[in-house]
């Protein structure tokens, strides 16, 4: 799926829900299949990493070039800092494996 659709599935989505035809847990679970679609299909350089683990890293999907560089993102998108990892010496973190999708 390019980004063009996925808008306009996202779109689509949120039309139903504004005309009164999906509730918001249907539109939810609606514009969360496009963006999974979306990122498993992704066509860039980059790849595709979901964090497996520890709330509230576990189910974050990133795109990036690299695993490090994944799990940078991963942290930063759920706040917490690059440092918070479960890297040697990072304790405090949450604990996460980083899988390629």
């Amino acid at each position: 799926m390019d980004r063009i659709s996925a808008i306009r599935n996202v779109e689509d989505a949120l039309r139903a829900f504004e005309n009164g035809d999906a509730d918001l847990a249907d539109t939810e679970r609606r514009v969360a299949a496009v963006l999974r679609t979306y990122a498993t299909e992704f066509d860039g350089d980059d790849d595709v990493f979901r964090a497996v683990g520890e709330e509230p890293v576990d189910g974050t999907v990133v795109v990036a070039p690299s695993e490090p560089a994944a799990r940078e993102r991963l942290l930063a998108a759920n706040g917490l800092d690059p440092g918070d990892g479960d890297g040697p010496g990072d304790a405090d973190g949450p604990a996460f494996e980083i899988e390629r999708v």
